[in-house]
This record gives C-alpha cells, sequence and structure tokens, in this order.
C-alpha cells in the first residue's frame, strides 16, 4: 500500500504541479544560474546509492585554493527563501516516483556518514528515504544529530500507512510557518562526525 500510495501521489504531484516546477526553474537560472538542478549521491534502503535531485540553492564560489565556500557564504538570499520553503525539495517528488524515495521517512543523508552511525543509527535505513519524516515535524534541523536518528529509528518501528498520513498533514503545517529550516548558528545543518556514546558501525 506505501509504494502504491507513493507512486500515485508523486506522479499527481508532478503533473499538477508541472507549471510550478518550470516557474521554479527560471527563477534559479535567473538568480543563481546553471546548472538548475543539484543532483547529490545518496544512501537510500539497506545503504544502495541513489542520485537525488534537488533544485539549486547555493552559488558555486570557491576560495583562492579552489574550495567551495561555507554554506553560509553561498547561500543567497533567493536560496534561503527557496530552502525556507522547501520548493528547492520539489524535484524529489521523481525519486519518489522511481522508487528510490518515499513520500514519508528519514531524510537521505550523506554518503560519508554511513560509517559513521551507530548499530541503532543505522536501522534508518530499513526503510526507503523519505521527502518528509518524522524528525522533520518534530524539530527538524533544530534538532541533535542523536536526537533525530533516534527519531528516524522510532519511525522505522512504528511506521503505518495512518502515520504517514499524519505527517504529510504536519509537514503542510511546518512548511507553512517554515520553522526550523536551520541549526542554532547555521545556514543549513551541522556536519556529522560521529556519535561519540554509542559503538559505530565498522
Amino acid at each position: 500500500m506505501k509504494r502504491l500510495f507513493d507512486f500515485l501521489v508523486s506522479l499527481s504531484a508532478l503533473i499538477v504541479f508541472a507549471p510550478v516546477l518550470l516557474v521554479i526553474a527560471g527563477l534559479v537560472r535567473i538568480n543563481l544560474g546553471s546548472p538548475v538542478l543539484f543532483a547529490q549521491r545518496r544512501p537510500g534502503r539497506q545503504g544502495q546509492i541513489f542520485t537525488m535531485w534537488k533544485f539549486r540553492s547555493m552559488v558555486a564560489a570557491r576560495d583562492a585554493a579552489g574550495n567551495l565556500r561555507t554554506d553560509a557564504e553561498r547561500l543567497t538570499r533567493f536560496g534561503h527563501w527557496l530552502r525556507a520553503s522547501s520548493l528547492d525539495e520539489l524535484p524529489e517528488l521523481w525519486n519518489i516516483l522511481c522508487g528510490d524515495m518515499s513520500l514519508v521517512g528519514p531524510r537521505p543523508l550523506l554518503v560519508e556518514y554511513l560509517p559513521l552511525y551507530s548499530k541503532e543509527q543505522a536501522r534508518r535505513h530499513e526503510v526507503r528515504p523519505g521527502l518528509t519524516g518524522w524528525a522533520q515535524i518534530n524539530g527538524r534541523n533544530a534538532l541533535s544529530w542523536e536526537e533525530k536518528f533516534r527519531l528516524d529509528v522510532w519511525y522505522v518501528e512504528h511506521r503505518s500507512f495512518w502515520l504517514d498520513l499524519k505527517v504529510i498533514a504536519l509537514t503542510a503545517v511546518r512548511v507553512l510557518r517554515r520553522k526550523d529550516v536551520s541549526a542554532a548558528g547555521e545556514a543549513t545543518m551541522t556536519r556529522f562526525t560521529g556519535s561519540q556514546a554509542l559503538d559505530s558501525v565498522k
């Protein structure tokens, strides 16, 4: 039922929001240049790697050594608005349609985090990653990494169709209120460097 629901909703949303997607793509091209889409490899269910798509929200500014500058330096006012409104996430509907992601599940994080999870934290990969999730409606980027992973595992253990509907409804409220878009003192979210309290996966 979950996969069928994901497929039907993502297909319908892509059709309905096609004009919105085109407008946002045009705005990204005008404000940030090309490419319009940001593609990054992320781990999905059982750690399988897939390419996640988002609208680009940062400029590609680099320092004298050729390294990308910090998120705060590269995030423009337009990019901040795009993130705060969550419109940058809309291309992930394609990932959901293809089966790489789900509407609801733990958010897909960076591949480099995989060896840093504790055995308990790694359980977040027992399900498909989501466009939104239990952690997103309970603090989003304002949460610590440990709390975020605890909520992810709670979802894995208690997932149901009705819980998914609740998460989707509460996500709409969160997006409208634009709450917890970034961590305190950060443009986006601090990097995860591993948990000192738990044994990490080898």
